[in-house]
């Protein structure tokens, strides 16, 4: 073999592996329980150079493959460790790995991943003043070199910053959640806070290149240009489009509050610090390997999508791509494809473009699924709805059948009779115009504030539809600030438009069609094709999506073209 990599599994092993099988390395990879294989497969990356190899660096290793070189991208990283656990792995274990390697008579190089808080100078650090991951770390990053010595191992280490991007999160992605859940009122530390991040993509590829590197070099790989932390908070905020803190708390007081007020873990204070780090030769190693860095408020947006889209870890995302975007002014939440789609969804209330992910997965060629502006993921918008909407269409070279539900009809509709040139046909999927009205308790004050309170099962009960992935996005989105109102408020503009909309119906020239459910029937004669879903109610795209995507298919097919 090649390589062995250590922590297979973790965060950034399983990227390294990846990012060395492509380079048609042979891996070893060293775990205690095989989910790498399914995580490469899902990546698409060929694993005909791959073995896996059950390994406990807590304890002595013996029956590995013998390799050329060797990463140790094991560790343990979590706040509340208890010392005898956090040790464990990155004291102990760490050093496991290099007792093994000391053995291996071809081996061209150990890289050990420390991290950039972690000091080669200095005694052993005191665990009660860092925590026990910290000064973990510290611990090892110093035994390590005096082991390595020692033994003559040829020993890089690699001190990255805050690792960012897809499915990572934890450290910063704790402060980016808080931030879009509105439960950030103040900026942590000071305004020259330093707390420096990375792309996963570009460590993995410094790290394949450092066995082939001239010995006695560790390496900080870190932007010296990411934003200071408040800064990097408004970034991020810019782009999602939520409101970042104006003020910062300083880090002494933040020690003395209580952890209940601010929210914050104590073992993270002593990362928020205005230190900078020797990142010389990492740099020039990067440039004479033909690495460059992504620039670092780039990479935070792109990483910004990826959290929110993965709702923080708790989901998986149903398509792609997806990110925000700004249209008539507001930061808009999109998913699909923006230039060619062949069909367009609009989602109703109160759910958000995820609504579709059943009935995308069943309809041929590419879909565009925004949330509407001020509800889901998406800003409001002092524009009007009608506004935004052609503004997110104006790119789209194709004409795609344009598919609303409930509320969204009536936007969907003057967009239809004021562009007909734009959109092949339009289909009404429970339009709120031609069915009963909503209570009026459903349009009040008081609706928002229960709204806000629902867990995805009460709200999955009220609106008749099974608990899935979709009612858990939807009640995440409407416990954010400002939600559960905006959503109350579309609601009310809707009955506004009621009668407007029934006018507008019979003046469309492009193929209508409408869908409903059986046990939400139109209150309204129509001169359109009407297709009943039996069995259905307001939500037949979540509850029946088979059936609905049968009537719809191609612009050909949804219309009997």
């Amino acid at each position: 073999m090649d390589a062995i990599v250590f922590g297979a599994t973790g965060f950034i092993g399983r990227s390294l592996v990846a990012e060395l099988l492509t380079r048609g390395q042979r891996v070893a990879a060293a775990v205690r329980h095989d989910t790498l294989t399914p995580w490469l497969a899902a990546q698409g990356v060929d694993t005909g150079g791959l073995e896996i190899f059950a390994a406990d660096i807590t304890r002595p290793l013996s029956g590995l493959p013998e390799v050329r070189d060797v990463y140790n991208a094991a560790g343990r990283f979590a706040f509340g460790l208890d010392s005898p656990e956090a040790r464990a792995t990155n004291v102990t274990g760490a050093l496991n790995v290099l007792e093994w390697a000391a053995g291996l008579p071809r081996l061209r190089r150990l890289v050990h991943i420390s991290g950039y808080r972690v000091s080669a100078a200095g005694s052993r650090p005191d665990h009660s003043a860092l925590g026990a991951y910290e000064a973990s770390k510290a611990e090892g990053d110093l035994a390590m070199r005096a082991r390595a010595d020692e033994l003559g191992v040829p020993l890089t280490i690699a001190n990255p910053a805050t690792v960012i991007g897809p499915g990572q999160y934890i450290g910063l992605a704790t402060l980016v959640e808080n931030l879009w859940n509105g439960r950030l009122p103040a900026s942590p530390g000071g305004p020259d806070t330093f707390v420096p991040v990375t792309t996963i993509d570009h460590l993995v590829r410094f790290l394949a290149e450092i066995p082939a590197s001239p010995r006695g070099e560790h390496y900080w790989v870190l932007d010296d240009s990411t934003p200071h932390l408040p800064e990097l908070i408004g970034t991020i905020a810019r782009h999602t489009g939520v409101r970042a803190p104006r003020r910062t708390v300083p880090v002494g007081l933040l020690r003395r509050l209580p952890r209940g007020l601010t929210g914050a873990d104590p073992e993270t204070l002593s990362f928020l610090s205005a230190d900078r780090y020797p990142t010389a030769s990492a740099r020039a190693f990067a440039a004479t390997a033909g690495l460059e860095m992504p620039p670092a408020a780039d990479a935070l947006r792109a990483w910004a999508d990826e959290l929110v889209a993965a709702r923080f870890g708790s989901a998986t995302p149903w398509h792609s791509p997806y990110g925000f975007h700004s249209v008539a002014g507001s930061r808009t939440w999109v998913i699909g494809e923006r230039y060619r789609p062949a069909h367009v969804l609009l989602h109703g209330l109160p759910m958000n473009a995820d609504l579709w992910a059943p009935l995308a997965a069943r309809l041929p060629g590419p879909v565009l699924a925004p949330d509407l502006p001020g509800l889901g993921r998406s800003s409001a918008t002092s524009r009007s709805v009608d506004t935004w909407l052609a503004d997110l269409l104006s790119p789209i070279r194709s004409r795609p059948v344009l598919v609303a539900h409930s509320v969204a009809c009536g936007p969907a509709l003057r967009f239809a009779v004021d562009r007909p040139d734009r959109i092949s046909g339009l289909v009404l999927i429970s339009p709120s115009f031609l069915q009963a009205p909503a209570p009026r308790f459903v349009r009040s004050g008081a609706a928002a504030a229960m709204m806000r309170r629902m867990s995805a099962a009460r709200l999955a009960r009220a609106l008749g539809v099974p608990e899935g992935r979709e009612t858990e996005s939807a009640a995440a989105d409407l416990r954010r600030p400002g939600a559960a109102r905006r959503a109350v408020s579309a609601l009310r503009t809707d009955m506004t438009e009621r009668r407007r909309s029934r006018v507008l119906l019979d003046r469309v020239t492009v193929p209508v069609r409408i869908v409903a459910g059986s046990a939400d029937p139109l209150v309204s004669a129509v001169n359109c094709p009407v297709v009943e879903i039996e069995g259905a109610g307001h939500y037949p795209q979540l509850t029946h999506p088979t059936l609905v995507a049968g009537h719809l298919g191609t612009p050909s097919a949804a219309f009997g073209g």
